[in-house]
């Protein structure tokens, strides 16, 4: 994992989840369940990643 980012886990299908929430699933990159992706840790993925915890997981 570089410097500034964060590894992001797509867990649980956003099928049946809120159109916001899967508009912001699909915002972070995430399409697939058990994708991993790596984006910038800033405030704004973290806002993004706060919205739909039920859905992600931050990989360590």
């Amino acid at each position: 994992m570089a410097d500034g980012t964060i590894r992001i886990k797509l867990v649980r299908s956003p099928i049946c989840a809120p159109k916001k929430h899967k508009q912001v699933v699909r915002g972070l990159g995430l399409r697939k369940v058990n994708q991993v992706v790596e984006r910038p840790d800033n405030p704004g993925i973290r806002g993004m990643v706060r919205m739909v915890p039920h859905l992600v997981a931050i990989v360590e």
